[in-house]
């Protein structure tokens, strides 16, 4: 464990706390009947099983007070998985530091929109951001006095695996992904 993520021990606030009025709709994986799964320290350390790939797909409009409403339903559709707190607290951060690079570089059009995937199967999470942009995020160095500059930095710190692809068939733009193991994590 790196030292960055040995002081991240409890959940997010943000995960917890405060409603969004304007929040992304979800609820459970589709085809299932919700399950009450508490999101924090509580949650089980094993992974719930997975009986096959389950998937969310999320379009919100590219804007930034729209992060809180991301992150909430990406938590709240990984907590019926029972990830470990510091892996599901690691899938969040990582989904809103691309989201966020999706609304400030992805987006240069009002009313532009961003998709949100979530797949998982019984061994990895996926989460996937696309925006209109086919500008390819660069991976940088931020000087210490800066104050952005350093969002893919902290992907790669956080999850097992990362890229680019390019846009759905038909669509224009970039897909930036994530993994993160599930399968044995405890």
């Amino acid at each position: 464990m790196t030292a960055s993520r040995a002081h991240r021990r409890r959940p997010s606030p943000s995960l917890t706390h405060g409603v969004d009025q304007d929040a992304p709709v979800g609820g459970p994986w589709a085809g299932e009947a919700a399950q009450t799964v508490p999101v924090g320290p509580a949650a089980p350390a094993a992974p719930l099983a997975v009986s096959g790939p389950r998937l969310l797909r999320i379009v919100v409009p590219a804007q930034a007070s729209r992060a809180s409403g991301v992150r909430r339903t990406v938590a709240e559709q990984l907590s019926y998985l029972r990830l470990p707190a510091e892996r599901l607290d690691n899938a969040v951060l990582a989904t809103d530091e691309l989201f966020a690079n999706a609304v400030k570089y992805g987006s240069p059009d009002a009313g532009d929109m961003v998709t949100v995937t979530v797949e998982c199967t019984d061994h990895e999470v996926r989460v996937t951001v696309a925006d209109r942009s086919p500008d390819l995020p660069r991976h940088r160095t931020a000087d210490v006095a800066e104050e952005s500059g350093r969002g893919l930095a902290i992907v790669a710190a956080l999850v097992d695996d990362w890229g680019i692809a390019p846009p759905a068939p038909g669509e224009t733009g970039k897909r930036v992904w994530f993994s993160l193991e599930i399968q044995g994590v405890s």
